[in-house]
């Protein structure tokens, strides 16, 4: 993409440092200090206290005290499918359970029609506005799955879409594509789940892997959809491609998934509403980052992931917007940040390093972004205020100034 060259001057500077994800209490320490951040061809240069005198060719930003962050790091999100469900939503709220609304033709399998029967133009038309309100509250990459196909050729219509997204040079935020293609179990291989394991590792994932299309595979290892010994199966395959793994994991019921994530040692486990004390120790002890969904549990009313206790266990903890047609229709990165500190116990520090340096470990970039440091790149947040406390005291309200992608003011707040 276009890079700028851009100088941050008068600044109060607040991020996590380092290259890898942050774990336990060191979730609570940031690098925070007053001073300048200078960025040349997209990439920070300096860090550090004020000096004399601007070089010429950058812009300058006299930031008067405000919060300088690194861009926030929004590490699950489905953002590119067809058609939505506010019909759905409202039954959930009358009381309807997930088998009635899939018997009424509600669920993931009325989107995974509906995207099937969506443009590839329109598909990308919507992802690309998704992304620009993403953009106004702070985000510079977003993890994107695939997942509403369930064939082939959606399922890479919906990788090609994030890859096309990519490919602009006027993007505001990076898309990290995720192949998500045992989200469920199509209506086409009903009571044949071992099957469309076996056509998922033959067919899919060496196409994904041949046209460059997907970084990572997920699965969705729940009771009722895909077993462990099946989602052991497909990541273990996704492994020996050079496919990074993510597991949908321990979200209705304790179900053994965040203790494969640990077995496998992979980049991320998510939701985990229901992971045991055993599940909780399998992350911490296989280093795999924790990415918690608090906007999908506050929306379906569910119990909060336990954030604290994993990061008392030593967890790396992310968090994420978990953005859907379904569960969660929404990218609110104001409402998650106040959600994480005022019921999941999360101070602001910790929130930050979730949502920043955590959130780039999930997606495999913490030596690329996640921290303003020298070598990074220049995906910034400017608040507009002097404390990051505003982050949970604005609660569900943007504190965003401007969001700074490589350098470019993308969007401003």
């Amino acid at each position: 993409m276009k890079n700028a060259n851009l100088i941050i001057t008068g600044a109060r500077i607040i991020t996590p440092l380092g290259q890898t994800a942050r774990r336990g209490k060191d979730m609570n320490e940031l690098f925070d200090e007053c001073g300048t951040v200078e960025i040349t061809d997209g990439k920070i240069t300096y860090v550090g206290p004020d000096r004399p005198g601007l070089p010429e060719g950058y812009q300058v930003i006299h930031a008067n005290g405000k919060v300088v962050l690194p861009g926030f790091v929004d590490s699950h999100t489905h953002l590119v499918f067809g058609g939505f469900r506010p019909d759905e939503f409202i039954w959930r709220l009358n009381g309807d359970s997930y088998m009635s609304i899939l018997q009424r033709g509600g669920g993931i399998l009325s989107t995974v029609e509906a995207t099937r029967n969506t443009s590839v133009s329109e598909l990308r038309t919507k992802a690309e506005h998704f992304t620009s309100v993403m953009s106004r509250m702070g985000v510079t990459t977003v993890e994107g799955k695939s997942g509403y196909g369930l064939d082939c050729d959606t399922e890479l219509k919906q990788l090609e879409v994030m890859q096309a997204i990519n490919f602009d040079s006027d993007r505001k935020v990076d898309i990290v594509p995720t192949f998500l293609g045992a989200h469920a179990v199509p209506k086409e291989y009903k009571g044949r789940e071992d099957e469309y394991i076996d056509f998922l590792i033959t067919d899919m994932l060496p196409i994904a892997k041949e046209r460059m299309l997907a970084e990572n595979c997920d699965i969705f290892c729940e009771q009722g959809v895909f077993t462990v010994e099946q989602s052991r199966r497909l990541l273990q395959a996704a492994q020996s491609m050079g496919f990074g793994t993510k597991i949908h994991a321990d979200e209705m019921v304790s179900f053994g998934g965040a203790e494969l994530a640990g077995e496998l040692h992979a980049l991320s486990a998510d939701h985990l509403l229901h992971a045991s004390d055993a599940g909780i120790q399998a992350l911490a002890d296989g280093g795999v980052v924790t990415t918690l969904l608090p906007l999908t549990a506050f929306t379906l009313r569910e119990p909060y992931a336990r954030g604290r206790e994993m990061m008392d266990a030593g967890c790396a903890v992310a968090l994420a917007t978990d953005f859907n047609p379904g569960s969660c229709c929404s990218a609110s990165i104001p409402l998650i940040f106040a959600l994480a500190c005022i019921y999941m116990r999360f101070t602001v520090a910790e929130a930050i390093t979730a949502l920043t340096l955590n959130g780039a470990a999930a997606v495999n970039r913490a030596d690329s972004i996640g921290s303003i440091e020298v070598g990074k790149y220049g995906d910034l947040v400017i608040l507009d205020s002097a404390t990051p406390n505003v982050l949970p005291y604005y609660t569900g309200m943007n504190a965003v100034h401007c969001t700074i992608k490589r350098g470019r003011i993308v969007s401003r707040g």
